[in-house]
């Protein structure tokens, strides 16, 4: 599972990546049966959902329930045991046995011997986290959960717990809904039964494992869904639309397009028979879901987004976020280290590798559009120099594999979203690299087939040994870049990379977004007179300054929805969705003047670093970029 997020600016923020080891002990357990566990929807409570676990009975005198502290791709604390409420431990007579709360998210349990089930209810954390809610941090909107009488997102993590010596055994989990619901899940359906009337239905499921628990979300409510095949992939999109904007019909082409070419960028790697994408769309409203990104599970995303985005922009942010989760079936899939196969959700290790399971996936997913002719080259040159500028906000003198090995610490958690930067950057190095030693027949892309080939979903690496056995499998040259600039803190010279490519960084003209350039916003604002102004960057994107726009025009409203330091974010990030062949209408304030931009968009341009393929590339330059680019 890995979290997906792309951080625009201070107040614009848009789309735009196993389980524990421990054993059952037989003096724990007096029975191997499953562990069964119930959500029951049709009895939600100002958007609180029962839970009921009954885990068979136990020979020992205290028992510890947690949910998870921190779930795996999220790389931060989301505490999920602050959103349960009336928290019961019953015995076999129906009596309530003592239940101390240990913190957050544990419970111990004594008198566990007559320990018949555990309930409990379970918040809405889309709701609160819109609030301030509970206190603290707050999951990831992707790694959430919602509760309303229309729509459920069943982030199980958000739902289900675990003993702590109880996590490698079987679940049974029953969920009952109006029998009406749509309802979607990878997770093997066993049985369904109706209530008598037959307005209810209860359908079961059953999980190896709590890893799997945590690794199926599920969506039920008002949705719609396409099924289709990729080579011999099942792909099931469910989408939910609350004013039925978009539907799963509309984005099923552009889906299929991207992920048929994502397989045949991938060639032969194909770790799961099935692939869920689970995308909510969000009103945008006070009361709605704002963390927009993805989360992903190992053959499964949740994504949430804007409703209001078009159906072009909404196309290009899904391509964006899920050609980058469904590549996560090579890593962590295929290949990951001890610390994901054998997580703690409530104490975690994490591995030194982030480079690789975020930074890689995201060079995958950059490099397979311009490999399928998905986009131009100077697109995938102009994204390449992008990320190069996005990088040097953060440190760049730091050691890759101490930061992600830290993630959670305050010295180094800053510095996450560098993964889908920087460490992009090192797989693209890692590539020329092994495209030179080998002659253009060899990239990273063969190098994670062949570390596949040698792990698999079932056996973990060494976290320690992998820089050394992937200078083994490929070139000294890889094993001393990965030295020096991933292990060791030496920044990375591109332009020597560049070189070996037939190209160089210099001035160029590049696609303008129609409220940022380099990753900065052309706009700011003014606290004390809660408004939102154009900087003098706005006057070099040619769009802008071909509409006559000054510096310091403040934006009164964009297409009738006025603009304050309140509704910033909401607005703004539909203005970074624009296309070109858009109408809008943009109202200013120039110095107590009305000014009026009534128009259609067309595509604005900008000048900077850029990067551009050299007049006297050598025909081996030429070659090496070609066996880059196109493999």
């Amino acid at each position: 599972m890995n979290i997906r997020v792309f951080t625009a600016s201070a107040f614009l923020s848009v789309v735009l990546l196993g389980c524990s080891a421990g054993k059952n002990s037989k003096n724990d357990l007096a029975t191997s049966l499953p562990i069964d566990s119930h959500i029951d929807l049709s009895k939600i409570t100002n958007d609180k959902a029962p839970v009921t676990i009954n885990p068979g009975r136990f020979i020992t005198e205290t028992v510890t329930y947690r949910l998870p502290r921190v779930v795996q791709g999220t790389y931060s604390v989301s505490d999920f045991g602050k959103y349960i409420e009336d928290f019961k431990a019953i015995d076999y007579d129906g009596n309530t046995l003592p239940v101390t709360q240990v913190d957050e998210n544990t419970w111990t349990i004594t008198n566990a011997k007559t320990l018949d089930k555990i309930t409990y209810y379970v918040n809405d954390t889309f709701d609160i986290e819109q609030t301030g809610g509970i206190g603290g941090e707050q999951p990831f909107s992707p790694a959430g959960t919602n509760i309303e009488p229309k729509n459920y997102v069943l982030n199980l993590h958000g739902f289900i717990g675990y003993f702590d010596t109880l996590k490698t055994n079987q679940y049974k989990l029953d969920i009952t809904a109006p029998t009406d619901f749509v309802r979607t899940s990878a997770l093997q359906n066993t049985a369904s039964s109706k209530s008598k009337d037959g307005a209810l239905t209860t359908t079961t499921y059953l999980a190896p494992r709590y890893f799997d628990i945590t690794d199926n979300p599920m969506m039920y409510g008002n949705l719609d869904v396409e099924e289709f095949l990729v080579g011999d992939i099942k792909i099931v999109l469910s989408v939910y639309s609350p004013n039925n904007v978009h539907t799963a019909a509309s984005l099923k082409e552009t889906i299929l397009k991207m992920m048929t070419a994502q397989k045949a960028y991938l060639g032969d790697i194909n770790s799961t028979p099935r692939y869920d994408i689970y995308l909510y769309l969000s009103e945008g409203t006070a009361e709605s879901p704002k963390g927009y990104g993805a989360l992903e599970h190992h053959t499964s995303t949740v994504v949430v987004l804007p409703e209001s985005m078009d159906k072009a922009a909404l196309d290009e942010s899904m391509i964006d976020v899920v050609s980058h989760e469904f590549f996560h079936i090579v890593t962590p899939l295929s290949v990951h280290s001890e610390d994901v196969h054998y997580f703690d959700y409530n104490n975690p290790t994490f591995s030194k590798h982030l480079w690789m399971y975020e930074g890689v996936t995201e060079y995958f997913a950059t490099l397979f559009q311009v490999d399928q002719d998905l986009v131009e080259k100077e697109d995938f040159y102009n994204k390449i120099m992008s990320k190069i500028k996005a990088s040097k906000r953060y440190n760049d003198a730091m050691s890759f594999t101490i930061m992600s090995e830290n993630i959670l610490k305050d010295a180094y958690k800053d510095e996450y979203i560098n993964v889908y930067q920087k460490g992009a950057l090192i797989g693209m190095c890692i590539d020329i690299l092994m495209r030179e030693a080998s002659n253009g027949d060899r990239g990273i892309l063969s190098l994670m087939k062949e570390l596949s080939n040698k792990y698999g979903k079932n056996k973990p690496f060494e976290d320690d040994k992998l820089i050394a056995e992937i200078t083994e499998m490929t070139y000294p040259s890889v094993g001393e870049f990965l030295n020096t600039h991933v292990v060791g803190d030496l920044p990375i010279n591109y332009s020597t990379f560049f070189e070996k490519v037939g190209l160089e960084i210099g001035e160029s003209k590049i696609k303008a977004n129609y409220i940022m350039m380099d990753n900065a916003p052309i706009v700011s604002g003014d606290a004390q007179k809660e408004t939102i102004f154009f900087t003098s960057a706005a006057l070099q994107n040619s769009f802008w300054a071909a509409q006559g726009v000054q510096e310091n025009d403040v934006i009164k409203s964009i297409d009738g929805t006025d603009l304050t330091l309140t509704n910033a974010n909401q607005v703004l990030q539909e203005v970074f969705m624009w296309k070109p062949g858009k109408d809008i209408e943009v109202v200013l304030d120039r110095n107590g003047e009305e000014i009026v931009i009534k128009t259609t968009t067309t595509q604005g341009y900008t000048t900077g670093e850029g990067l551009i393929e050299k007049q006297d590339a050598t025909e081996a330059q030429i070659a090496l970029r070609n066996a880059w680019l196109k493999g």
